[in-house]
Formats: structure tokens, C-alpha cells, sequence
């Protein structure tokens, strides 16, 4: 499981614009990657981070989010689809040859649309909950994400994207991937 602690760990805004700053070099090691077995290694740490990262934000930041009426409701509604969107992409590349030209097509592809997410993200989302939430409830949602991350499934699971889905269906699906990335990582 790759490792998603970064620096920034008491405050919920800092920690997860470094996760996305980790995002990103993750996106560069697996375009830059010299082979095939390489470039499989760094396309798994990624899912893993995406898949947790994006769980963690469902289940802890987009509800505190929505609190505020409509404008929340309408920021977090844009997340989310977009989120639904990466999901099955993320879904798409994983079947695919890693060593193969289409795969990085469709990676870069990828990429950028992940970039854009996170920087919706922190303009709009990440922006309003710095404003709206003291230094207790920032350190407070950074606790509940760094929990929601322990637990949450390494794979994109496509049409689970609101926090009662994901306390619903995430502890059974992570404990399916969890065993599924053991297993793949064994037979490598």
C-alpha cells in the first residue's frame, strides 16, 4: 500500500493538498517510468492514493462541505460526478497493458482530468472550509480522513461516491481489494 502520510497532518486543507501535490509527482513517476514493470509498480501506488484519497474526501470532507445550503450542495454535486467520471477511468486503465502507447494515451488523458479535480477542489471547496472552520475542526477533520483512508478500499469503485455508500459498501470492498493487492503483489 503506498504511503499517504505527508508533512502537513493537523490541518484537513494542508494535508490533502499535499496528498495532492503527491498526486501529481505519482502522475510523473508512472509517465517517466524507464520500464514496463516500473511504470506497473508506480500505476499501482497511484490507484491505491486515488482510490483512498478520494474515499476519504466523500466520507469526511464533501458532507462538512455541503454545509453550506445550496452553493455547498452545488460545489460538492460537481465534485462528486467528477469523481464518478475518474472512477471509471481509473476502472479503464487498470485493465490495460501498462507497457502499451494506448494506456499512456489514455493515462495523460487521465491526468489531467484528475489536475483539474484538485484544483476545483482547493478553489472551491478547500477555500470556503478554510474560511468557515477554526484550527480544532480543521485538526479534527484531518483525524476523521487520515481514519477514512485506514480503512477505505485501494480500487475505484464506480457509483459509490456519497459518504452513506461508502460507510455502507467501503470496509467489505477494502477488505476485498486489500486481499486482491496481496495476492497481485505475491504473483508478481
Amino acid at each position: 500500500m503506498v504511503e499517504t502520510f505527508v508533512q502537513s497532518t493537523d490541518d484537513v486543507i494542508a494535508f490533502l493538498r499535499d496528498q495532492h501535490n503527491l498526486i501529481k509527482d505519482l502522475f510523473e513517476e508512472v509517465l517517466g517510468a524507464s520500464g514496463t514493470k516500473a511504470r506497473e509498480q508506480a500505476f499501482v501506488e497511484l490507484r491505491q492514493l486515488l482510490a483512498v484519497h478520494e474515499t476519504a474526501e466523500e466520507m469526511v470532507v464533501h458532507p462538512r462541505a455541503r454545509n453550506d445550503g445550496a452553493a455547498g450542495d452545488d460545489i460538492v454535486d460537481a465534485r462528486l460526478r467528477e469523481e464518478h467520471e475518474a472512477k471509471v477511468q481509473l476502472t479503464k486503465l487498470e485493465s490495460m497493458d501498462v507497457g502499451s502507447d494506448a494506456f499512456i494515451t489514455e493515462l495523460t488523458a487521465f491526468r489531467e482530468a484528475v489536475l483539474e479535480h484538485a484544483e476545483r477542489e482547493e478553489t472551491e471547496e478547500f477555500t470556503k472550509l478554510e474560511r468557515d472552520l477554526d484550527e480544532s475542526e480543521l485538526r479534527g477533520l484531518a483525524a476523521a480522513v487520515r481514519a477514512a483512508e485506514a480503512i477505505a478500499p485501494t480500487r475505484p469503485h464506480p457509483g459509490v461516491e456519497s459518504a452513506k455508500l461508502n460507510f455502507a459498501v467501503g470496509p467489505f470492498a477494502s477488505m476485498l481489494d486489500r486481499a486482491r493487492d496481496v495476492i497481485s503483489a505475491a504473483l508478481r
